[in-house]
């Protein structure tokens, strides 16, 4: 019996870097947000905007102090 192995396999890659494309950096972000609020990038404010921004978004995704992660459990 001769299973199609190729077209599975690439169909299953084609979904996960689809899947995996919706994940931006904090970098990228911050560079969104900076240039939607009219930075053009490399000017010395563009640069304030951008570190300002990868800092917040640190923050935003950083664990509460004291919190210690738990194990998985799968």
């Amino acid at each position: 019996m001769n299973t199609p192995k190729l077209p599975t396999l690439f169909l299953v890659f084609i979904l996960s870097v689809a899947a995996l494309s919706g994940c931006g950096t904090v970098e990228s972000a911050a560079q969104e947000d900076c240039t939607s609020i009219g930075w053009v990038i490399g000017s010395p404010g563009y640069e304030q905007c951008f570190k300002a921004r990868v800092y917040e978004r640190n923050l935003d995704y950083s664990r509460p102090l004291g919190d210690k992660p738990s194990p998985s459990l799968l």
